[in-house]
């Protein structure tokens, strides 16, 4: 079983996981609010490392309320990880969260290794009511979110918050993808070289100059 973050949190059931996440029924991760109603101490040090927790059997679903969000644990109990499609269509963002207890204004960074790929993104200890947990935002065209849309599992790593395997699911795939398409097609002169390119010779001529005059006789 694995674990939760913060002591003393009661597990969510949310009703039922959508369809089209997995063939067989089940409850979807908790919600989310778990970590507001839980206070985290102020520390004047470091806190202890906390043990890699256990994510055999969790699964991606749907945040509810919101479709462009999936949250990652097992079914009945705390939320481990979230990815969301953020930021305006011009520039969308892929917004990642770690739940685990950070120490107050800590920085890190978050390691993604799997299906060929190895990625490091900056996390920042952030507060959500009176927790702090790990989260970090990039743009979308990120090639470190490669390591996502592989059908295999994927380790994520915070320095202090364990290492957490992120298991492979279409749907993950399918956010990281569709916040990409998001982004407008580039301009016809907005492409590389677009700008300083030679306007076309007319057929038969050559791009030097004009032969001098022959000597007068």
């Amino acid at each position: 079983m694995c674990a939760p973050s913060f002591a003393g949190v009661e597990p969510v059931r949310i009703a039922a996981l959508v369809p089209a996440l997995l063939l067989a029924a089940c409850n979807p991760p908790a919600a989310e609010d778990y970590v507001a109603r839980v206070p985290v101490p102020g520390r004047n040090a470091p806190s202890p490392p906390i043990a890699s927790p256990d994510a055999k059997g969790a699964i991606w679903a749907p945040s509810p309320g919101n479709p462009r969000r999936l949250i990652y644990g097992k079914p009945g109990q705390a939320v481990l990880f979230a990815l969301e499609c953020s930021g305006n269509r011009a520039a969308p963002d892929l917004t990642f969260t770690r739940f685990a207890a950070a120490d107050p204004h800590a920085k890190a960074v978050l390691a993604l290794i799997g299906n060929g790929h190895v990625a490091r993104l900056h996390v920042d200890a952030t507060q959500s009511g009176k927790g702090w947990l790990w989260r970090g935002s990039a743009r979308a065209e990120d090639p470190a979110f490669e390591a996502l849309t592989g059908g295999r599992p994927i380790e994520a790593t915070v320095p202090g918050a364990g290492s957490l395997m992120l298991n492979p699911s279409p749907v993950l795939a399918d956010l990281v993808l569709l916040c990409r398409a998001q982004v407008p097609p580039a301009m016809p002169g907005s492409a590389p070289g677009a700008a300083g390119a030679a306007v076309p010779l007319p057929p038969g001529t050559t791009g030097r100059g004009a032969p001098p005059p022959p000597p007068a006789r």
